[in-house]
């Protein structure tokens, strides 16, 4: 009995010596797999990190970085490395997020992002103080986050051809240098607020949306020069569109128009009108031209043809001098 209890005590420490010796090898395996994974991680970050250095040039003085039509879907930590850069360029890169740590770019002045397959654009993108151009269009992004009003040197903001985005948060107002913004191809059924407190917007293209009219106090964009709202559902104008004084292109083809409101005629620095494709009332032919390069003028701008409109319309008993017009027979028009 004592004999067996011995043996029995002898296999069982044995047993355990040996289950600490193969938990001590297990460990060490995994120490020397946990190294050999940070050590492959640390050769590709310098891979990846001379792979960007590769596509850093000087231009205007400024560093840029420059991708083209390769595949990045994701951009390494190791950027962290080229703080000091002022412009990134990628385009066609397949990237499909714009990383967290952006905001530690406080040099940036234009980030270019077009045409890529970005879906959300991360809040920390407002610590971006310096940046004049935030350049996002042709990707898949839905909305747009509140913090791009802290990028307060912002100039120059496009967002065309993301199909999904339907409004912008107010706060945008507040970016008081912001001139020229694009938001055509998306789904957006009014101006935006944050828009008309914009008084210097100076340039603003919402075509290829889903607009239905457009809002009275439209003429708060005081400094607007050139509108874009070509391919909406506009079937009517308001009165207030004559107080925009400085408003020098307006194209509005393939929307809905009945009528070209008469108080488009006062507008004295309007110098390109575009509305073809509507379904206006009147059949407005224009003189022939005398030579090719007249009527290339008359193709293009249509100002005669927009002035001629409105005083045939103006002719008409029961006429509206007002800029809205209601159901009417439509014959086509060019």
């Amino acid at each position: 009995m004592t004999e067996t209890a011995v043996c029995v005590g002898t296999f069982t420490a044995v047993k355990t010596l040996w289950e600490v010796r193969i938990h001590k090898i297990n460990e060490e395996l995994q120490k020397e797999k946990e190294f050999r994974q940070r050590l492959l991680l640390v050769w590709e970050e310098r891979a990846a990190l001379a792979r960007l250095k590769e596509k850093v040039i000087n231009e205007g003085g400024r560093a840029i970085l420059r991708i083209e039509e390769e595949e990045w879907k994701t951009l390494p930590s190791c950027l962290l490395k080229l703080v000091h850069l002022q412009e990134w360029q990628l385009h066609r890169t397949s990237l499909q997020k714009i990383p967290q740590f952006i905001g530690r770019f406080h040099n940036l002045v234009v980030l270019d992002l077009s045409r890529n397959s970005i879906e959300n654009v991360p809040k920390e993108i407002g610590q971006l103080t310096s940046l004049q151009e935030l350049l996002l269009s042709y990707n898949r992004i839905k909305s747009v986050p509140k913090e791009i009003s802290n990028c307060i040197s912002l100039e120059r903001l496009e967002l065309a051809v993301n199909r999904s985005i339907c409004d912008l948060p107010p706060q945008l107002s507040d970016l008081k240098k912001l001139s020229h913004i694009d938001l055509c191809m998306n789904q957006f059924t009014t101006i935006p607020s944050a828009l008309l407190n914009m008084p210097n917007l100076e340039w603003l293209d919402m075509g290829g949306n889903k607009l239905q009219e457009l809002p009275d106090a439209i003429d708060r964009m005081e400094n607007l020069h050139t509108l874009w709202l070509q391919r909406n559902e506009i079937n009517s104008l308001p009165e207030t569109i004559g107080n925009m004084k400085n408003l020098s292109t307006l194209v509005l083809s393939n929307n809905k128009l009945k009528d070209i409101p008469a108080c488009l005629k006062d507008m004295t620095n309007l110098r390109f009108v575009n509305f073809r494709d509507n379904p206006l009332e009147l059949e407005v032919t224009l003189p022939p031209c005398e030579d090719t390069e007249e009527e290339d003028q008359q193709e293009m701008f249509g100002i005669e043809f927009m002035h001629m409109y409105i005083q045939e319309s103006l002719k008409k008993p029961g006429n509206l001098e007002s800029c809205t017009s209601g159901p009417s027979p439509v014959i086509n028009a060019n």
